[in-house]
């Protein structure tokens, strides 16, 4: 079942509450999903506590650097997604999740510095290519960057260059960004879901939900292109 894992080096770029919202869109659709909170903070066991977790939904946290592989590889076995959100600092237990993953999203800010700091990021999913090049010379490890806490208006200057940068090295990017909302900090204010917030009490929570769907259906449509590509790939 597909492992999706969120690296990020730089703190604040977004990537628990956008782990979060997808594991929470996925288990909203039905699927059984679950969250490994490799983050020494743990913010989604605290978020899941409360109990507002869907019911399809699982939480695991005590998870290290030396059993992480096989907490993914077991929590596969069980869920038909699983979904890691790591700590940004720590690059062994990054590579060894990015070993496991069957896709990679790199949350970024739209900023220069942002951008920069992903660029570890890409180095780690490039590490890793290497070593399964050695056997399997056409293997890539799918990946994209996803854009956060971006402007609901209007994407910045820097953003879009940012974006066309990206591009020009090869960088697939979401097309989807996961806007600046307050319904997105609500759900670890309130320990709710999207679905389970009070539209009197946090505003414009309905067009976090149709965010949250657009990313959550983007990043399915990549995981069926791979599959596809796959399944071509032993035909031949």
């Amino acid at each position: 079942m597909p492992t999706i894992v969120f690296v990020s080096p730089k703190g604040g770029a977004g990537k628990t509450t956008s782990s979060l919202v997808l594991a929470t869109q996925i288990a909203e659709r039905g699927k059984s999903v679950t969250v490994i909170d490799a983050d020494p903070n743990h913010p989604v066991k605290t978020w899941a506590a409360e109990g507002a977790a869907p019911k399809s939904m699982a939480v695991i946290s005590d998870v290290t650097e030396e059993d992480i592989a096989d907490r993914i590889d077991a929590a596969a076995k069980e869920s038909a997604f699983v979904i890691v959100d790591l700590e940004g600092t720590a690059a062994t237990i990054v590579a060894h999740a990015i070993s496991e993953a069957d896709f990679v999203v790199v949350p970024t800010q739209g900023s220069q510095l942002d951008a920069e700091q992903a660029g570890r990021a890409f180095r780690l999913i490039r590490a890793h290519e290497r070593g399964i090049q050695k056997h399997k010379p056409d293997y890539k490890l799918p990946y994209a960057v996803l854009f956060t806490r971006t402007s609901v208006a209007i994407q910045s200057r820097e953003t879009t260059h940012i974006r066309r940068s990206f591009a020009n090295a090869g960088i697939p990017v979401f097309k989807t960004e996961l806007n600046e909302r307050a319904a997105f900090k609500a759900m670890f204010a309130y320990r709710q879901s999207l679905s389970g917030l009070s539209r009197s009490e946090v505003s414009n929570v309905d067009k976090a939900i149709e965010n949250a769907e657009m990313f959550a259906g983007e990043l399915l449509q990549f995981l069926r292109k791979g599959h596809m590509e796959e399944k071509k790939e032993a035909a031949q």
